[in-house]
């Protein structure tokens, strides 16, 4: 047991939940990073659109909250998905590429994480919000814009960072594609 709580401390959380932990983790730290940025660009979609999707006043701490909440439960879905046979072999493949041969399960994991950003910016905010907004009676979503681009780089910004801390956090390298948890 004691061997246990060393090899966590020296290379990370280990065990059954470590992939939960660390998609949590990462999935608030990187939905921090995305919101400032947001903040940034228009501090309005924090303080009122977020929370307004939901039928909820438009006070900032609960636009922020449900934000954070949204990265939370979207790192959870990419510790599930990061851990999973395929990809995780994916990742720990040899490969004879040079520049990508030399590289390690951290910074492939934080490039599974970029994709990651890049595939929910193309299914949340593209296809589903428009379709919750239409089915809840809301105004529809802006035409793709500027706001696109900002979106797209807080979502690239968000699976980036996800994908770092999870790497970092989550014990990878010492796992196998045939036993991910």
């Amino acid at each position: 047991m004691s061997s246990e709580s060393n090899t966590v401390a020296t290379t990370g959380l280990s065990g059954n939940t470590g992939w939960l932990v660390g998609g949590a983790l990462g999935g608030a730290i990187g939905a921090v990073a995305f919101g400032i940025v947001m903040w940034l660009l228009d501090p309005d979609v924090l303080s009122a659109a977020i929370p307004s999707i939901y039928g909820l006043d438009p006070v900032s701490p609960v636009g922020w909250a449900v934000h954070v909440a949204h990265g939370v439960v979207l790192g959870i879905v990419f510790g599930v998905l990061v851990t999973r046979p395929p990809i995780l072999g994916t990742l720990r493949t040899d490969v004879e590429t040079d520049a990508l041969s030399r590289t390690g399960i951290v910074f492939r994991t934080t490039a599974a994480g970029f994709v990651f950003g890049l595939l929910v910016w193309t299914v949340l905010p593209l296809i589903v919000l428009p379709v919750w907004l239409d089915a809840v009676g809301g105004s529809g979503a802006e035409p793709l814009t500027t706001a696109a681009a900002g979106s797209l780089f807080g979502h690239l910004l968000f699976g980036t960072v996800l994908g770092a801390v999870f790497a970092v956090t989550v014990d990878l390298p010492d796992r196998t594609a045939e036993t991910p948890f």
